[in-house]
């Protein structure tokens, strides 16, 4: 798959509809950076009149792991990933529009080409943060990835 922001969202439809169902959209992807956004709305809203931790949570994990996917095509080796951790902070409401960004697409490379030249299971921790419109941090999480080639 060519890894455009319409494929993607589209991918997101058929294989992760909770994600799509949310709001869950992603704005842009390079080597280095995924930017997802995502908008308060009815459907993914708390009692406490803002957007529920869990779908901050799958726009951040997708931040990261759809960097991760990309990195893994690009590379020509088949490597299985898993999420192993994942930690979470939250300092502010989550309303409006929430962009979530994974800037560690570098760091990803370098542990792909270890896993592959060691041949062995590297892990990786992954961090993605969600900002408000106004450029205000509302949460930030880190995820844990192990990924290893496959046999």
């Amino acid at each position: 798959m060519k890894f455009t922001p319409s494929k993607i969202n589209l991918f997101l439809l058929f294989k992760l509809p909770s994600a799509f169902i949310t709001g869950i959209r992603v704005q842009s992807i390079s080597e280095e950076k995924a930017v997802i956004k995502v908008k308060h709305r009815w459907i993914n809203q708390n009692p406490f009149k803002s957007m529920f931790w869990a779908v901050q949570g799958m726009a951040a994990e997708f931040s990261t792991g759809i960097l991760m996917v990309k990195c893994i095509q690009e590379s020509g080796e088949k490597i299985s990933m898993l999420v192993t951790n994942m930690n979470a902070t939250f300092t502010k409401k989550a309303t409006g529009r929430i962009v979530f960004k994974c800037v560690q697409g570098n760091l990803i490379q370098e542990k792909i080409q270890e896993a592959i030249v060691t041949k062995e299971g590297q892990t990786v921790i992954l961090t993605a943060e969600g900002f408000n419109e106004e450029g205000v941090s509302v949460s930030k999480f880190d995820f844990e990835w192990s990924i290893k080639i496959k046999s």
